[in-house]
């Protein structure tokens, strides 16, 4: 056996090669230093994975909130880990303005949104609200929360957007009426203000002994309906960069991962030109005409977990224009793109080269097909253990499956999935057993001895 010494060489500089795969050193005595992570090295990382995980397990609430405070700035992973709370049973709430702090601060078993994720309420803001309430306890009120932050810090930019993202619904879930007894408020502030200022006061302020107690005497505006569910949404989306309080895709998340496995968050795993199935939601769209006179579009779609750019050809476009309309549910069947050059993505309505093929960066997917959820039906086919369990019977039903397999130009698409009797697990059929006549399916199936059922993704069209 070949005994090695160790022994000192003194300090020397070191130069990284840049090596991809093995990170070597080259030593300027020409030796070569590989992979210099020593046992304490390592042992630091088993250390820190081990308490992270123990966190996770013990705390979780605590500790996605404070993995969600460490990404706050980035949109797409704050998206992915409130998907992650969701898998949890952990409740994400819109921020509120007498329990959340500056980042998202946990609440029993649930995690609220920090006041600093709302657009347009700056950090002084934030501190004299949290301040104010520290001090006086919760605000009770619209006109309380105005008479004790200063108006020089608490605008009311500031105020609508703390109404529209929800974070006063614990003083009034009626979002549009504050909206309303805004302007009045704001007026009875300032009037109040005004009055203090000459040595002037109001009945209520010689009765109580304290002009900032009697918040009850301000005014009202008339009474007005709320928001719908659909505008507070859209607000929420707009002030905080999510849907918090509902989310549109919710009502079909039982039934997402299981006909489409892989979520939008997870795009980046995948290689070029793989076949993607997505249950996503429209939030941008941009029209574009090529040279041709052909039209198409440039979508962005989003899940629960995160976001991506799609892209739908002039062939594409033809077939399903009448889906493409923002905030639309849609079932997308498609492939990945992925580029390595640097491109820019063409604006509305700006010409594309001649086949009609628009540049692009990143990652994209290129639409083959969409439906609209609600119109997205489910054959599923029951199978005994004896049936799961013999290959024939398996293969037998293969084949009917391929003869009323869906290809590509197909106006309908259904998926197929097996209920596994006695047990509640699904098994899902591959996309190219989504078959085109559900009902002809039904009756072949039922033909060579199996049983199945067809269903509605959604139950009821959604309002």
């Amino acid at each position: 056996m070949r005994i090695v010494k160790r022994h000192f060489l003194g300090f020397q500089p070191v130069y990284d090669i840049g090596l991809a795969g093995d990170h070597n050193f080259l030593l300027a005595n020409g030796a070569i230093a590989s992979n210099c992570f020593n046992k304490s090295h390592s042992v630091a990382y088993g250390y820190l994975t081990y308490q992270t995980a123990y966190l996770k397990a013990n705390y979780p609430v605590e500790y996605m909130a404070a993995l969600l405070s460490s990404v706050s700035g980035d949109h797409d992973k704050v998206q992915k880990y409130i998907s992650n709370c969701l898998s949890l049973g952990i409740t994400v709430l819109p921020p509120d303005i007498n329990r959340s702090g500056v980042d998202f601060t946990p609440h029993g078993k649930d995690i609220l949104f920090g006041l600093a994720a709302i657009k347009n309420l700056g950090l002084g803001a934030i501190e004299a609200i949290l301040s104010a309430r520290a001090e006086g306890g919760a605000f009770s009120s619209l006109a309380d929360l105005c008479l004790r932050v200063d108006s020089r810090a608490l605008n009311r930019k500031a105020l609508e957007a703390l109404i529209q993202a929800g974070a006063m619904d614990s003083i009034l879930p009626n979002r549009h009426q504050l909206m309303a007894d805004l302007e009045v408020t704001l007026e009875w502030v300032s009037r109040r203000a005004r009055e203090r200022a000459v040595g002037q006061g109001n009945l209520f302020d010689l009765f109580s002994g304290n002009s900032d107690l009697p918040s009850f005497s301000a005014p009202q505006a008339p009474p007005v309906p709320d928001y719908s569910p659909s505008e507070k949404l859209q607000f929420e989306k707009e002030l905080l960069g999510f849907y918090v309080s509902h989310h549109p895709l919710k009502e079909v998340s039982s039934t997402v991962n299981l006909l489409s496995p892989v979520n939008l968050g997870e795009l980046g795993e995948l290689s070029e030109n793989a076949s993607i199935t997505a249950i996503a939601l429209i939030t941008e769209i941009k029209e574009i005409t090529t040279k041709k006179g052909e039209r198409m579009a440039i979508l962005q779609i989003e899940d629960l977990t995160g976001s991506a750019s799609a892209v739908v050809f002039p062939k594409t476009y033809h077939k399903v224009r009448a889906y493409l309309a923002k905030n639309n549910r849609l079932m997308v069947w498609g492939r990945i793109d992925r580029r390595e050059e640097e491109k820019n993505s063409p604006s509305p309505h700006q010409e594309v080269g001649s086949s009609g093929k628009a540049s692009f960066s990143g990652l994209q997917i290129i639409v083959d097909d969409m439906q609209p959820v609600e119109e997205v039906q489910l054959l599923q086919v029951q199978l005994t253990p004896a049936q799961a369990s013999d290959l024939p019977t398996l293969h037998r039903l293969r084949e009917i499956l391929k003869r009323h397999a869906s290809d590509k130009d197909s106006p309908v698409k259904v998926p197929v999935v097996a209920n596994l009797q006695y047990t509640p697990k699904f098994v899902r059929f591959g996309n190219q057993f989504w078959v085109r006549d559900v009902a002809q399916a039904i009756a072949d199936l039922a033909q060579a001895g199996f049983s199945a059922t067809a269903s509605r993704l959604l139950p009821t069209v959604s309002p």
